[in-house]
């Protein structure tokens, strides 16, 4: 019996230990059908649907007045920065999937949008996390390798985003690339 009760104990201890190393990896889907892969990280996340794009993630509701003022916001700096930003945006007010197609039509949203039951692994990571009490909107800022930088609840001023959006260019133009050529002759010396 001792055994046995050895025995469920490691087992059970392994499947912990395996749910905990696999709870930092997510796929979303978003309303349009596409998937999105979301790996947490030390800094972040790695979202290899976005690579080396700034992201901004928010969680918004379709009944939040805050929420709703930023979506004209969001659909110009998709618009303007396509090549540089991505926009990820976790309905948490459970809004029904074919609903929040028809919202995200009318309001001609350009962006990727995810259902509450389709994000809701991500929306539980986010509140163990980050300590999130589910507050909205809350917006979280990324720069191009996946580390979160802006954590920021509330309405945010487009030419505030558009200034952050441009800091995160600048510094990723002002970046020295090092090449292993580089690393070898610097080993060289």
């Amino acid at each position: 019996m001792k055994k046995l009760f050895y025995f469920l104990t490691i087992i059970l201890i392994g499947t912990g230990i395996t749910q905990a190393a696999s709870d930092n990896t997510m796929t979303l889907k978003t309303i349009n059908d596409k998937t999105i892969h979301i790996i947490g990280t030390d800094k972040g996340f790695t979202i290899p649907e976005y690579k080396g794009k700034i992201m901004f993630v928010e969680f918004w509701g379709t009944h939040c007045p805050p929420c709703l003022m930023s979506i004209p916001h969001y659909i110009e700096l998709t618009k303007k920065y396509k090549d540089q930003m991505a926009m990820l945006a976790i309905e948490v007010q459970a809004t029904p999937k074919e609903k929040l197609k028809t919202f995200a039509k009318s309001k001609g949203m350009n962006y990727d949008i995810v259902e509450y039951k389709d994000g809701y692994a991500f929306v539980e990571y986010i509140t163990q996390r980050a300590g999130w009490t589910g507050s909205i909107p809350l917006l979280l800022i990324l720069d191009q390798e996946g580390a979160v930088q802006i954590v920021q609840p509330g309405l945010i001023p487009q030419e505030s985003l558009e200034k952050v959006i441009q800091d995160m260019i600048a510094k990723k133009k002002s970046t020295p690339v090092v090449t292993k050529a580089d690393t070898n002759t610097a080993t060289q010396k």
